[in-house]
């Protein structure tokens, strides 16, 4: 079944609970379709629609990123894990992207003086993906790689969290891998799960170095959510058009990237059907370690297996 969501406050949050009510239950199997705001809580269609600004549904005191949800699906329990399958990622017409003093989500400087801050206001075009700017005087053209940064299932633990850092049930991961044609697999914490998701993007590199990306709304984000029974995860894994994903969330980039590792030597483990050493000889000659992210608190690397790249 499809289930298409509006883009209005009502459906809106911008933290992470377990004890928030859903605005949706659904079956595992179903799909979602929906619209996501900017990162600042707004939405235009056009150059020629003004942009709402909206609210959140839950009183938070520290609300950050915009997410539709949470979404419930039945049967899901703990210790499952959520299958999320992007099936579609349209990006709207405009984006933004600050640096220079700019103050992050964490309300850390990024980098350089406030009398050096600058914000860089793209045109997006869907069609070709491509995006413009102009950035010193200067005319800028990219190419988009679309993709939804935060993907998350609610906490087991009590109370509210902020969006910003990662966990192991997902949230802002800030992949540019997780493109149109991926799947997402989210170790599950409580019952129904709670999926939230939000936080576009229609380019970033990795390590998102000035604390943003292209960030933009989405005028389409097709998502199925599946509750699967037989898989076991402590962290989440995604398998994308190129490779599979396994990931490592830590201040200290180092415990990031050892546990972005150890996942991945057990993925190759599960796959070749070998002992640990063995799977660590094989990943160093062809697994590549990533940095996905330096600026939500919780630093973020990506193990990355091409597909084919063993045979």
């Amino acid at each position: 079944m499809i289930h298409k969501l509006d883009l209005k406050s009502e459906n809106l949050h911008g933290s992470f609970s377990k004890d928030y009510q859903p605005i949706l239950t659904i079956d595992s199997g179903d799909t979602l379709q929906v619209k996501t705001p900017d990162i600042e809580w707004g939405y235009s269609s056009s150059k020629n629609e003004e942009r709402v600004v909206f609210e959140s549904a839950v009183n938070e005191e520290d609300r950050r990123h915009p997410m539709i949800g949470p979404i419930a699906i039945r049967g899901a329990k703990p210790r499952m894990v959520l299958e999320v399958k992007l099936n579609d990622v349209v990006p709207g017409w405009y984006g933004r992207n600050w640096a220079g003093g700019f103050k992050n989500w964490q309300n850390d400087s990024v980098g350089l003086s406030e009398t050096a801050r600058i914000q860089v206001d793209w045109e997006l075009n869907a069609t070709t993906m491509t995006g413009t700017a102009q950035i010193g005087g200067k005319a800028f053209h990219v190419g988009l790689q679309p993709f939804i940064g935060l993907m998350g299932v609610a906490p087991s633990e009590p109370g509210v969290h902020v969006t910003s850092p990662p966990r192991y049930c997902g949230g802002n991961i800030d992949c540019k891998e997780l493109v149109k044609g991926s799947t997402l697999y989210l170790p599950i914490g409580v019952d129904g799960a709670l999926f939230s998701i939000g936080d576009g993007h229609a380019l970033q590199g990795d390590g998102e170095v000035s604390g943003t990306a292209i960030e933009c709304p989405m005028d389409l984000v097709d998502v199925t959510l599946i509750v699967r029974d037989d898989l076991e995860l402590t962290m989440p894994r995604a398998k994308t058009p190129t490779g599979w994903i396994t990931f490592g969330f830590n201040e200290d980039l180092n415990v990031a990237a050892a546990t972005a590792l150890n996942d991945m030597i057990e993925l190759v483990q599960e796959f070749y059907g070998i002992e640990k050493v063995e799977a660590m000889a094989l990943a160093s000659v062809a697994v590549d370690l990533r940095i996905t992210q330096v600026v939500n608190g919780a630093k973020g690397v990506h193990a990355v297996l091409p597909h084919g790249s063993i045979r």
